[in-house]
């Protein structure tokens, strides 16, 4: 196995600290992913969780920013396409894994020419996510250009970090679960706020106007408009007042 650098050590030691402080589980992908991209200078990272008896699943991703809905489509897409990647995991590999090392033909594929057109990736790694009966798990990553061998041996450092990420997502989300049935305070449904997204309403609960917002993170009244679309979106808001309220009754900012 490549020999990891210091700077990859202190990569993964700011990682697990960054998800133990974090108590909101919507935050924790998003927080991970931005990690990823930052590690592997990938341009893509999704999260995919399949049911292929039953040809169903669910999928997170960002390229850099959240996919969406739209990311679905894709995962769907690659089910029915039989992408490499789920054959490597229904057979219950579990190392990380390049798609040029799986799919002699993986230059000349579809899927190849898909992500090219879609994201302008024409690599793929996948990491194997294995925990859930009946499912096929895995984080991919895309980029242009293939991944090293030290890449490979990092990846295969992460991944029981990502796992164990996953697992706290799961006690995260139980616990709070808990914390409403006991309090009655109803469930806020799920929102996918990015960290950012997370940081430009608890300055807006704050008061603060969009230049003020700005101005505090050192980004332009515009993108922060853009950050606020976003969270009205995902929140099923659509102004300042409204968005405020919910986020305090929920308890995803300070009441």
């Amino acid at each position: 196995m490549a020999l990891l650098r210091a700077s990859d050590y202190e990569r993964m030691l700011d990682l697990v600290v960054e998800v133990l402080e974090t108590d909101a589980p919507e935050s924790v992908w998003p927080l991970m992913a931005a990690h990823l991209r930052e590690a592997f200078a990938c341009d893509t990272v999704i999260f995919a969780e399949l049911f292929l008896p039953r040809q169903s699943g669910r999928a997170e991703g960002w390229a850099p920013e959240n996919l969406g809905d739209s990311v679905r489509d894709i995962v769907e897409r690659r089910m029915r396409q039989r992408h490499p990647l789920i054959a490597y995991l229904e057979a219950n590999q579990q190392r990380p894994v390049t798609m040029t090392q799986i799919c002699e033909h993986w230059r000349h594929s579809l899927w190849r020419s898909e992500a090219r057109r879609d994201f302008g990736t024409t690599h793929q790694m996948g990491l194997p996510m294995p925990g859930v009966p009946g499912a096929v798990r895995a984080v991919s990553l895309g980029r242009k250009g293939d991944f090293t061998d030290h890449e490979l041996a990092l990846a295969t450092r992460i991944q029981p970090l990502l796992l164990s990420a996953d697992k706290h997502i799961r006690e995260l989300r139980r616990v709070r679960e808990e914390r409403e049935r006991r309090s009655g305070v109803p469930a806020l449904p799920h929102h996918d706020l990015t960290p950012r997204e997370l940081t430009v309403l608890g300055l807006l609960a704050e008061g603060l106007t969009t230049e003020a917002i700005g101005r505090r993170l050192a980004i332009s009244p515009h993108t922060v408009n853009r950050h606020l679309e976003k969270v009205y979106r995902k929140l099923g808001t659509n102004n300042r007042v409204s968005t405020v309220l919910l986020a305090r009754g929920t308890g995803l900012v300070a009441g």
